[in-house]
Parts: C-alpha cells; structure tokens; sequence
C-alpha cells in the first residue's frame, strides 16, 4: 500500500482528495494545524471510506515538527501540498503572514523530501497565476500575469521555487494542479466547505442566505463586458476536482511524467457568471436566493475560465458532475451543518 503525505488535509478540498486516495487503495497520513478545519473531519472521512487516515496536528511552517511525521511514518512515496491561507482580500490586509505560511511550509517540506526518499510532490496551485488572462478559454501557455494579490503571488512564487528546485538537481519529480473554482459538497454531505467565520468563497456564502443565516447575498458588479454584466468563473466539483490528484499521484508513481514538472488547468472548460449560478441553484434546489447588485470588489477579473484538454488528455482526467448537480450536493451538505446544529 503506498503512503501519501496530504497537508492542509483536513480542509475542504483536501479532505475530498483524502476519500478519494483512500477509495484507490493508498495509505494516506494527513498533515493539518486546523487554523481552518476541524479534527471531526477525520472521523467524517472514516464514516465515508471505512478507513481512518492517520492525523498530526502540526504546522507545516515547523521544521522540526514536521520532520518529526516524516520519521514517524516510513515509507512517504510523494506528497499533496494544500496547506495553506487562501483569502484574498486577507492577503492583501496581512501580506506577511500570507508570505511567511505559504511560502515556508512548502520550503520546509522541498528540504524534507530528498532526506526522507520522497519523490513525488502534486502543487496546490490557482488559476490565479493567469490574472486577467488574454485569451480564453485559458491554456497552460497562457503568460503568467503579475500577481492581483498576495495569496496569489504566493502561488506563482511557490510554482517558481518548485521548478528551481527541480532544475537544482533535486530527485523530485512534481504535477502542478492549477484549480478553477472548486464548489460543492461530498454527496454523503459528510464533507463539505465549512469556513471559519464569515465566508470569503461564493457558494458557502450563497447556502448560508438560502438557509436564512445571512440576510442577502452581495453580487460584486453588473457593469463587466460579460452577457449579465457579473464575473464568469468556471466552477468545479470538488470530488472531481479531488480525482485529478489521484490521476497527479499515479502519473509521477508510474514514472508517465513527460517531464519533472508539469502544470495542468483543473475545470470544466465552462464559464458561469454569478448570476447564472445564483439562477441555477434556485433551479437546482427550489430555494431562493436573496441578492442584490453592488459595487465592483478590489482584485476581482472580469472572466476566466479554463482550457483542461491538456489535463483530459494527459492526466486521462474530465470534469463530468454538472452544475445543478453540483450545487444540490452544496444545499445538500448546508441542510446537514443546520440538522447537526453546527450552522
């Protein structure tokens, strides 16, 4: 049974990607400071898979406490790296503590690697690094575009401290994942998105108004060159999403790498804008959702959405959940947080 070490794996997309590992036989150890998760979600992944993985509560910015897993548990064949903040608008308030965590624990754990035999390393990374892209639908090829953020400069610099340390020479062979909009829920509604606090992320905020915790649901501009005038995003199901780290994982594995690092866009190849979703969980679910129009938010694009022929092709990989589909697993898992009295 191969090992793979899952940090940040507690979290939203990372709890799905350890179901996921765990429904194809791996042996996964899970690394998570849960300064955004819950511990509860390791027994939620058990009730999924029948399988507990094992869980240390460290942060991946301790060195010594996170050389300390690696001696614990033998054996670690490669590694998925989701640790890590993910706020926009909070990396621009608090850049240094966005730089110091997201930047030092994937340096933390590129030392590690060699020392421990760990050749595989799959990078959580972002659409974010295409800024306001040229073309669409966007390719791999596209420029990388300065950085609308901290956060997301933090995902471009960590792209670049991977492949330096690659092309140094180091045995490490690595798949960089660049994620459209993941949403959804798992459809047990055992697993799902729950932020601390107010969230930053559209759907969980779009749940939380059609349960009635939030008054109404801000639209950020309706004045974009898009068809309704509001951002078009492309919006992927988190347990599809999850199944792309599985095909990463056995690419390097099965030694299928054209070469030591890859980089592939994660989506559906579909724009939606924020009102066609709003209309399409209404018509998903038949619960409405309060909103009205606000002004344009600081860091949003207009558009994006990807090209994932490359990740179809290569990864033999497809996003095939569609959008209604998607949206009823997100209701499905509020209903539950508002049954077991968490919200």
């Amino acid at each position: 049974m191969k090992r793979i070490l899952v940090t940040g794996g507690t979290g939203f997309i990372g709890s799905h990607t350890v179901v996921e590992l765990q429904n194809q036989g791996f042996d996964v150890v899970i690394v998570d400071n849960l300064s955004n998760s819950k511990e509860t979600v390791v027994d939620s992944i058990e009730k999924i898979t029948g399988v507990k993985p094992a869980f240390e509560k460290v942060d991946c910015t301790d060195f010594a406490a996170l050389e300390n897993v690696f001696r614990k548990y033998d054996g670690i064949e490669a590694i998925i790296h989701f640790a890590a903040s993910k706020a926009v608008g909070e990396s621009v308030q608090k850049p240094l503590m966005y730089y110091r965590n997201n930047i030092v624990s994937l340096i933390n754990l590129l030392e590690l690697m060699p020392k421990y035999g760990v050749r595989g390393f799959v990078f959580s990374s972002s659409c974010t690094v295409y800024g306001e892209p040229d073309e669409l639908p966007v390719t791999e090829n596209a420029p990388i575009k300065p950085a609308e953020s901290p956060y997301g400069n933090t995902k471009q610099i960590n792209e670049e401290i991977i492949r330096d340390t690659v092309k140094s020479g180091a045995p490490v062979n690595a798949v960089l994942l660049r994620y459209f909009n993941p949403i959804g829920a798992h459809p047990t509604a055992l697993i799902g998105e729950l932020p601390n606090g107010v969230p930053q992320n559209l759907i969980p905020y779009l749940t939380q108004t059609a349960i009635g915790i939030r008054k109404e649901l801000s639209v950020f501009g309706d004045d974009y060159n898009t068809p309704d005038g509001s951002c078009i995003r492309d919006y992927i199901y988190v347990v599809d999403l999850a199944k792309a780290h599985v095909c990463a994982i056995n690419r390097i594995l099965n030694n299928e790498q054209k070469e030591k690092v890859e980089a592939f866009n994660i989506g559906t190849g579909r724009g939606v804008s924020v009102l066609e979703l709003i209309n399409a969980f209404e018509k998903a679910t038949g619960v409405k959702v309060p909103h009205r129009i606000v002004g344009r938010r600081a860091g949003d694009i207009e558009k994006i959405w990807a090209d994932p022929q490359l990740a179809n092709n290569e990864l033999g990989w497809k996003a095939d959940t569609d959008l209604e589909e998607t949206l009823r697993t997100a209701w499905k898992w509020q209903l539950k947080l508002r049954e077991d009295g968490v919200m």
